[in-house]
């Protein structure tokens, strides 16, 4: 038996065709969203990463350990750059020779009046990181910056009380410094030169010759040094030296400006070499140095 179709007529032929263009419609429409979608997506595509950067260079380091007069730091500036090129193949730009030219002279520093004077004394001492690059200048004024930051926070106001002026005080500072090892002792050897320029004593304080003479501390002064007319020789001349014998750290400004109340006026070093015997008597110090044997 054979199906019979049914006829076709104007109207299923007009079904037919709109249905055909539907379909086409659709089809067009998914192929323009494709592109469309295409471009947009290379259009928003992420950036490529950046580049990765090499890290930040490692910066180099110098001590400077309390004490230290602004020819020993030019010294230690040697000693650095030599172990910054044997460690890091690095060699920086600091020298000792632009260290010591960038401190001649003299500098003005904030609170100790208009007066420019010596950089020794104001180089504090401590810890600093520097780069290859790093100027002696620049190296100086992180020194001086350290100072001004640090002496900010002492209070002077017993040295005011003694009519000592705050060089004064740093110049008393640089002598704790040099004379003592044991940090407790610093204020009383503080109190010993406070009690000494009380008396018009001459301070007796042979690191001062050591200073002016470039003699180290390893060597006895002979008798001639001792007699050496220099204004730093405080055995000949009262009063305190022109100017600081070292850079001394925190713990001796502070001792400098809060020295022990004690009537000591003498002082000799003990056999161990490093504390002392302090005492009000010179005949209790003259039998100490002699039994001694100093």
């Amino acid at each position: 038996m054979v199906e019979q179709r049914p006829p076709v007529t104007p109207r299923r032929i007009a079904r037919r065709r709109l249905i055909a263009s539907i379909v086409a419609l659709l089809l067009v429409g998914a192929v323009a969203l494709g592109v469309v979608a295409g471009v947009r997506s290379r259009g928003s595509a992420a950036p490529p990463p950046p580049p990765v950067r090499p890290p930040p260079p490692k910066p180099l380091r110098i001590v400077f350990p309390e004490g230290f007069t602004r020819q020993d730091m030019a010294e230690r500036v040697t000693a650095v750059d030599e172990i910054a090129l044997r460690k890091r193949g690095v060699r920086p730009k600091l020298s000792a020779s632009r260290y010591l030219k960038a401190t001649s002279g003299k500098t003005r520093m904030a609170g100790f009046g208009r007066t420019r004077r010596a950089f020794e004394g104001f180089l504090f001492p401590a810890t600093y990181d520097f780069f290859k690059d790093t100027t002696s200048k620049q190296l100086v004024r992180d020194q001086l910056d350290t100072f001004a930051e640090k002496w900010a926070g002492v209070n002077l106001r017993y040295a005011r009380k003694k009519n000592l002026t705050q060089y004064d005080v740093l110049i008393i500072a640089s002598m704790v410094e040099k004379e003592t090892q044991a940090r407790a002792e610093r204020p009383l050897v503080a109190a010993v030169i406070y009690n000494r320029l009380h008396l018009r004593m001459p301070l007796g304080i042979d690191a001062t010759i050591r200073y002016a003479l470039n003699v180290p501390p390893t060597q006895s002064l002979r008798e001639s040094q001792l007699h050496n007319s220099t204004p730093y020789n405080t055995r000949l001349h009262r009063g305190l030296p022109p100017t600081p014998i070292a850079n001394p750290g925190l713990a001796s400004i502070e001792a400098a400006a809060h020295p022990a109340k004690v009537d000591y006026v003498y002082f000799v070093r003990k056999p161990d070499k490093i504390h002392h015997f302090f005492t009000s008597s010179y005949t209790a110090f003259r039998n100490y140095a002699d039994t001694h044997g100093y």
